[in-house]
Formats: structure tokens, sequence, C-alpha cells
């Protein structure tokens, strides 16, 4: 049987520690860091340490946007674009994705085409904590989505938006909702 100082002393030397140490220090550079320097992101926006970017030269992040902990902005690989405008407020655990799979029939889960749309969110927006946002969705100006709303399908400048899929409750100064929802 071991004593804890041997113990100790053989988790120092398990080479498996210094490699799990490079993989998460990869993952860190892979997701964080090196999309942060490709994202275009304006004058007073602040990302917490922890928000995760995929493809960061197809996003864009307004002016004075504050984008909370663990949010993730995952562009398309090719074509769909996430533009976030300025004074926008996002909760915890945001997650808007520009690409998606599709559900062709006799196609495995793994090997089925993505979709690839962008996404646009206006500026003083707020999106609550968990807000789930698919892509070719607009959220207009002034809007504000309930925490934990998955956004489906465009939410017009000033709505209160909630549930899933999210649909609008009322406006925000108070006028009736658009005919058109």
């Amino acid at each position: 049987m071991l004593t804890r100082g041997r113990r100790f002393l053989r988790s120092l030397f398990d080479v498996r520690v210094y490699l799990h140490l490079f993989r998460m220090l990869h993952y860190w550079n892979y997701s964080h860091v090196e999309p942060r320097r490709r994202a275009r992101i304006g004058p007073g926006a602040t990302l917490a340490p922890n928000v995760s970017l995929r493809n960061g030269e197809r996003i864009d992040i307004g002016a004075r946007a504050h984008i909370n902990e663990y949010v993730s902005l995952w562009a398309g690989d090719s074509i769909g674009r996430i533009t976030i405008g300025e004074d926008v407020l996002f909760g915890p655990r945001v997650f808007i994705t520009a690409s998606n799979y599709s559900a062709e029939p006799g196609t495995r889960m793994a090997y089925q085409p993505r979709e690839e749309k962008d996404v646009f969110v206006g500026s003083d927006v707020w999106l609550g904590t968990s807000v789930v946002v698919l892509p070719g969705v607009t959220i207009g100006d002034g809007a504000i989505v309930a925490a934990g709303a998955v956004v489906t399908k465009d939410i017009p400048p000033g709505a209160i938006a909630a549930g899933v899929p999210a649909r609008v409750l009322r406006m925000r100064d108070g006028s009736a909702i658009p005919a058109a929802l």
C-alpha cells in the first residue's frame, strides 16, 4: 500500500497529467483564444473569459455589447454568419448557432449535410439566461427574449418573447402585437 507522500510524488511524475494539460491548452486555444482574435469586436464590448466562439472570422459583435459567462457563438463552417448589434446584453449560457444538421431519411446523423443561415441580433437586445437562437433568425432592435426560450423564427423590434419555441407575448412600448405574428 502506498503512503500519502508516495501517491503525491507518483501523481507529479505521471506523464498523463502533462498530456492532459496540453490537451486542455489546445482546447482553450481553438475554442476561446484563436476565434476571438478573428472575430470583429466593437469598442467597449466585454466578453467573459469563458465565452466559446467557433469560426470567429464570421462573427461580428457591436460596440458596448456584454456577453456573459458560458455563452457559445457558433458561426457556420463556410457561410453562416452571426452579427450582434450594439448595447446588447446576453445572460449566461446563451447559445447562438448559424449552422444546423439536416434530417434526411436514410442518412446517418453524423453524415447529415449542414444547413447554414445567418443570424442577426439587433441593437439594444436582451437575451436571458440559456436562450437558444437557431440559424436564419433575426431578432429586431430593442427585443427581449426570456430565459430558456428557443428562438426558431424572427422576433420583431421591440417585442418581448418567451417559450419553446419562442413567441411574442407583448411589445415593450405597450402597442399591439403586429398582426403578421
